[in-house]
């Protein structure tokens, strides 16, 4: 049985900026269109423990799951892993004079944050995800 939940070509979400911006919050829309960067400690999913999966704001594609969550102290919310590889897609970010992994919804291409390589085991990863770019569906 295929995997329903991996994106293919003809499952990839393509709106226009005015559809875009129709739908989303203003900061949603600047975090997820435009690579903005919510402010550290501001956050919606900063400091919430519900269990649950946290889903694309823009496309709800599925990400991360709460039991990945962790508390890095970084002003983001921080994942080791994502919940199913493939929904993740990286891309080289040499913005601000920094070169960092920038991580991205594979259905819908929004930013969601950046991937280090600083954080706790298994992965040794942290992905930094702005509360904008994410929706939670608790347990």
């Amino acid at each position: 049985m295929p995997d329903t939940k991996t994106p293919t070509n003809e499952t990839k979400v393509t709106k226009s900026e005015e559809q875009w911006r129709r739908e989303l919050t203003p900061m949603q829309y600047a975090v997820l269109r435009e690579k903005a960067t919510e402010r550290p400690f501001s956050g919606e999913y900063e400091h919430d423990h519900r269990a649950g999966t946290y889903v694309c704001a823009g496309c709800g594609n599925v990400l991360f799951e709460s039991d990945a969550k962790f508390d890095s102290g970084c002003g983001w919310p921080s994942f080791t892993q994502p919940a199913v590889e493939s929904h993740i897609d990286e891309e080289t970010d040499q913005s601000h004079g920094m070169i960092r992994t920038e991580v991205l919804c594979s259905k819908c291409s929004g930013h969601l944050g950046h991937v280090f390589p600083d954080g706790p085991g298994p992965t040794g990863l942290r992905y930094c995800i702005n509360s904008a770019a994410l929706k939670l569906d608790p347990k």
